[in-house]
């Protein structure tokens, strides 16, 4: 099985008093398969501890995404900024961020239906959201 990761998982993952990371780290406890991420997503995750007492384990953590055999990050690229951005510009109708729109275009690239995250966006897109309430 192949998923994809938003930056939902990765900071509720690493944050202990995230509402999420209790459920976040037993799911992560039983998966088997290969995890795909792009490095947008990452540039989320950083953002969201940029003030945080853990910025500094950041790029540690990220070396060890890139080590991990399991694990498959997106480098990022023009023509998947360019169709992210094509989907941004033609979906007016939804609060899509450019870094969903990217991750968008990559699962449907990758054959990915399902994403570990929360967000409601994934669902509106067609595709699973393994967190939603």
């Amino acid at each position: 099985m192949k998923v994809f990761a938003d930056a939902f998982f990765y900071v509720a993952f690493m944050n202990r008093l995230d509402e999420h990371h209790k459920g976040v780290m037993e799911w992560a406890q039983k998966f088997d398969g290969e995890i795909v991420t792009t490095q947008w997503v990452l540039t989320e995750v950083a953002d969201a501890f940029a003030g945080s007492h853990i910025r500094r384990q950041i790029k540690a953590g990220f070396d060890l995404l890139r080590e991990d055999s399991a694990t498959r990050v997106i480098e990022v690229s023009p023509a998947h900024f360019a169709r992210g951005m094509e989907l941004y510009n033609e979906r007016p109708d939804k609060e899509w961020s450019l870094t969903d729109c990217i991750s968008l275009v990559v699962m449907a690239d990758e054959g990915i239906t399902d994403a570990l995250t929360g967000g409601r966006h994934f669902e509106q897109a067609g595709f699973t959201a393994i967190f939603a309430d």
